[in-house]
């Protein structure tokens, strides 16, 4: 898999990244730890090298899960993990680094990211000075190799960028989710930053398996998902009729068409989950699929049936629902 540089810090990424929130099972119904873990080591054999998690996921059993899986090829992986709100003052994310190091059985976290801006879901407002003077340190002691953010608006990157070198964000960037691109993207691309796109199949509807009727187990996060609600869900059926038959010309399935489409638009990779070793390897399979210009285009031109009719607000769920 050709890999690309991680914004100006000299590591290198994989344009598909394996994202471990189910793993930590909060959120997620039917998922087995002997699965993800031989998930996350088939994306490995398939040529995987990035591998995502937060401290959050399960209050830090996604991270252990993660170690177990790929401690052994540790030095050949790159972690990427997160900070959560709670923990943005300088002592709490130097603590809670230390932490995801510990759960990570590491020495080193490659890509370091604040999760949500301070003050979301409730937490204290900590100013960003603040917590990029301590992730600057931890990356002065050697205990993270770049800083990325996650879930901040443009304003919020910028301000940050003040502080520090920020070498990737973390958006939801979807075929049928991109407010990322009216202007984040245009500041990532002008400053050398990555995008890591998250719920890059919108949680499992760019597969095709959900059909109009579908209803999800009590407890799935995807209940709160907006794309799965109403309208914006029968116009991404319509909108999956149409993207059939070019997933069909290129032999790939329609998560495959969308991840290939992802990671084609600017400096942009994917990041996309797993239950099980066969998905991982579809997953990684995606990167293979080229995609010429004339369909980039009417891929685009289907996509915008669906996100042109959502409204600005960049979150995903109604986590209030």
């Amino acid at each position: 898999m050709m890999a690309r540089l991680l914004g100006k810090s000299g590591i290198t990424i994989t344009p598909i990244i394996f994202g471990t929130w189910q793993a930590g099972k909060t959120g997620w119904v039917g998922i087995e730890d002997a699965e993800v873990i031989q998930a996350m080591r088939a994306a490995y054999d398939a040529g995987v090298t990035t591998f995502d998690t937060a401290e959050i996921y399960g209050n830090g059993y996604s991270e252990e899960l993660v170690a177990q899986a790929l401690h052994s090829v540790r030095d050949r992986v790159v972690y990427a993990t997160k900070v959560f709100p709670n923990h943005l003052e300088y002592q709490q994310v130097m603590d809670a680094c230390e932490g995801s190091l510990q759960r990570l059985k590491t020495d080193y976290i490659d890509l370091y990211q604040i999760h949500w801006p301070a003050g979301s879901f409730k937490n204290k407002v900590v100013p960003i000075e603040e917590t990029m003077r301590a992730l600057n340190d931890l990356k002065q002691q050697g205990k993270i190799r770049s800083i990325g953010v996650s879930n901040f608006s443009k304003e919020q990157l910028a301000e940050a960028a003040q502080y520090g070198q920020i070498d990737s964000i973390q958006p939801p960037y979807s075929l049928f989710w991109r407010q990322v691109e009216q202007d984040i993207m245009p500041y990532c691309v002008e400053n050398d930053i990555s995008i890591i796109a998250y719920s890059s199949l919108a949680q499992g509807l760019l597969t095709g398996k959900f059909g109009p009727d579908h209803k999800f187990a009590e407890g799935d996060i995807r209940t709160k998902n907006k794309l799965f609600q109403g309208e914006h869900f029968q116009r991404a059926q319509k909108a999956l009729d149409q993207l059939r038959p070019i997933a069909d010309r290129h032999n790939c399935t329609l998560a495959q068409l969308s991840l290939a489409w992802l990671i084609a638009q600017p400096q942009t990779s994917a990041i996309v989950g797993a239950r099980n070793p066969d998905q991982a390897v579809q997953n990684a399979a995606a990167a293979e699929v080229t995609l010429n210009p004339d369909e980039l285009e009417e891929i685009d031109r289907i996509s915008r049936s669906v996100t042109d009719h959502l409204d600005a607000d960049p979150v995903m769920w109604n986590f209030a629902a």
